[in-house]
């Protein structure tokens, strides 16, 4: 795929998109996933933070870098990696908490996992 095409189908350049996506709301959204987890809240929560989150980071593209702002697949895919970075934070630390809040009972298993005591 060469920078043209990226730029249409995303309505900006390759270091822009990523660079705003992961390096400045990509560290929201793992802020996001956290805070969701630390609260118990469920995980289905992440779905309008980081479609809020999705929405703010196109409209920083579009002010800051002169990105299309209403484009629909860069904007899908701001918000399938604003999406998967969420849970994957979330996942991190449940894991942690489920570990730490409950020894007697669960072991760590993984990065993001956790399993009955045996």
């Amino acid at each position: 795929m060469t920078q043209d095409d990226f730029i249409l189908v995303f309505g900006t350049t390759p270091f822009v998109s990523l660079g705003i996506t992961l390096a400045l709301i990509g560290g929201c959204a793992l802020m996001t996933g956290r805070a969701l987890a630390l609260n118990w809240r469920s995980d289905w929560q992440m779905l309008p933070y980081c479609l809020l989150l999705a929405v703010a980071d196109r409209f920083l593209v579009f002010a800051l870098f002169q990105g299309e702002l209403l484009s629909v697949t860069g904007s899908a895919a701001d918000f399938a990696i604003l999406l998967c970075l969420a849970a994957l934070a979330f996942q991190i630390t449940r894991a942690r908490q489920m570990i730490r809040q409950y020894p007697w009972a669960y072991e760590r298993s993984g990065l993001t996992g956790w399993r009955e005591r045996r």
